[in-house]
């Protein structure tokens, strides 16, 4: 209810013109109740990525072979439902929400290639390695969600694409020489 009147209100009036306040009125809660379910105007287009970035980081922490770290980014796009963030995406224009995309976006991308990185460096994996590795497969999560939006998200599944986009990123962790320190 929370996240429906702020994408409304996103596409009516702009995401910057959208305050908390505005938000919780046309949801019909309280300001603090707004808080019970998202910690900010910015926490509602990125929820979904969010809990899967934080299942992404507790997976890896336990990976020791990269394999498995494959294996938990593919689970990231495994049954990912179209919600706020692909709506954003399709229409951050209209929302006027580019920059918060943007912005939000790099830092999504920051925690998958530190937990990427950090688990390549745990498996003794060179540390300019698995950063670079780090960063190739938080590239590729995020491109195959922009992809998928574009696709049409109801209509062609997140993970055949990050699928494939993983596949072209693994080159930085598989084929990298000097990838075993």
């Amino acid at each position: 209810m929370i996240a429906e009147a702020a994408t409304e209100l996103f596409l009516e009036q702009g995401y910057a013109a959208t305050s908390v306040a505005d938000i919780a009125a046309r949801a019909g809660v309280s300001r603090s109740s707004f808080f019970n379910y998202f910690s900010s105007k910015s926490a509602i287009l990125w929820a979904d990525l969010d809990a899967r970035i934080d299942e992404l980081e507790t997976r890896l922490s336990t990976v020791t072979e990269p394999s498995g770290i494959d294996d938990a980014l593919r689970a990231v796009g495994r049954g990912f439902a179209p919600g706020t963030l692909a709506l954003a995406l399709g229409n951050g224009e209209a929302m006027r929400a580019e920059e918060e995309l943007f912005h939000g976006g790099a830092v999504r991308a920051a925690r998958i290639a530190r937990a990427v990185a950090a688990s390549l460096r745990a498996a003794g994996c060179d540390p300019l390695v698995a950063d670079v590795a780090g960063a190739a497969d938080a590239g590729a999560v995020m491109a195959s969600i922009t992809a998928w939006t574009r696709a049409g998200a109801g209509r062609v599944g997140l993970e055949p694409l990050l699928t494939r986009a993983l596949d072209q990123a693994a080159h930085a962790r598989t084929g990298a020489p000097g990838a075993a320190a």
